[in-house]
Order: structure tokens, then sequence, then C-alpha cells
């Protein structure tokens, strides 16, 4: 199989996971440590009556997070099972079946949030991916973003079984089983390279180390012009 097609194959899986997983996908919540403070912050970034863009947004379970703050939202992603969840809390100003690697809006947020989700996409679609989100936020605006840690020597693990299979992976990317499952661990290095490479600054940024993995917090400014 060529990469292209395995990496067609790997999305089409995800997002099969999280159609599979949105109806219960809120009973058993991942650690969010430090998320709050951080959407908070970007939310007070929002003018009063600001549109923020979760991107993706999932379940949906920060819509109410910026209703309450007096902000509006606006919530996209490639999962219809996830989408159909969001859709139901009645919070969103719109919910789009749309993928981050498809979105084209031009500055039609205040801010936006991309969070949980970073590890999903492939090293061929994250600049593709920062643009997409750079473009969709007014400038001047700021996007928090986390990005997924593990440690090295998972890393290495994976890169070993990759090449034992035969799989047209490249190191940091993890699949878990046969058929489901995708992640990529890019090192932080190179993530900065593509913010910088997009005009992001990292404003602030934090860690918090999970259960086996981590979060790098980035809160980022857009350029003003």
């Amino acid at each position: 199989m060529d990469r292209e097609a395995w990496l067609r194959e790997r999305r089409e899986a995800v997002m099969a996971d999280y159609d599979a997983d949105a109806a219960t996908y809120d009973d058993s919540p991942y650690p969010t440590t430090s998320h709050t403070t951080f959407i908070d912050r970007l939310l007070a970034s929002c003018p009063p009556d600001g549109i923020v863009l979760d991107a993706p947004c999932g379940t949906g379970q920060y819509f109410a997070r910026v209703r309450d703050a007096g902000r509006r939202v606006v919530g996209i992603d490639q999962s219809a099972g996830m989408l159909d969840q969001a859709r139901r809390r009645g919070l969103a100003e719109r919910v789009e079946r749309l993928g981050l690697q498809e979105m084209a809006f031009e500055a039609e947020f205040d801010g936006a949030m991309t969070v949980d989700a970073m590890e999903n996409v492939p090293p061929e679609d994250w600049r593709l991916v920062v643009r997409n989100l750079r473009r969709a936020v007014k400038p001047g605006g700021y996007l928090y973003m986390t990005v997924e840690e593990v440690e090295e020597n998972d890393i290495d693990e994976a890169w070993d079984r990759n090449r034992e299979l035969g799989l047209p992976a490249v190191r940091g990317e993890i699949v878990e089983g046969d058929t489901a499952g995708y992640h990529f661990y890019p090192g932080r290095d190179q993530v900065r390279e593509w913010l910088a490479a997009e005009g992001l600054e990292i404003v602030d940024e934090a860690f918090d180390q999970e259960d086996g993995w981590g979060y790098w917090h980035l809160f980022l400014s857009t350029p003003t012009g």
C-alpha cells in the first residue's frame, strides 16, 4: 500500500471510531487539567458577543463555557456522530461537518480553539491545518491549541513495529490495533517550525503530564495584517 492510500485509510478509521463512540463519548472524559484555563483566556481575548471557532468540536463539551462567557460558538467536526451530539446541545450558532484539512474560513472568527485533535493530523497536513486555522481567525486574534505528547520510547517501539509490518509510516506515527486509530507526534521543534512558518507566535505555553501521555498547551497570536 502506498502512503497516500494508507493515510486515507487511517483517517477513515479514525472517523469511524469517533462515529461509533459518539453516543457514549462524554461518559468517560479525558483528563483536562489546564484546558479550561486556556479556553477562558481565549474567550477573554474576544470581544463581548464575539464568535469563536471550536475545531473540531467533538460533542460540543465546551459550547456551554463559550456561551456562559457571553460569546458565540461555531463548531466543525469531520465525524457525523460527534457532530450529532454537538448539535443536540442547541448552543452553537451553527455546526458543520468539515475536517480541519478542508475548512476555508477567511477572518470569520475572533478566536479559535483546537483541543485534543492535532494528534490525528499526519505530517503532510500539519502545516495546511495550521494555515487554515490562522486564516479562520481575524488578524490579531488568538488561537488555543493542544499538542499531545508521549514518551520517546513509545515512539521508538511504534517505529520498530511499523517497519516490521511494512507500513508506509514515518517516525512519530503510532497506529493502535490493526485497523483503527492513528496518532502522530512530531516533537516540539517541528511544531514550532510549522507555527512560525504560518506567522503564528507562541504567547504562552504549559504542559500537563497525564497517565501515559501529556498535553502541550499553546496560546498563539495571529499576524495583525
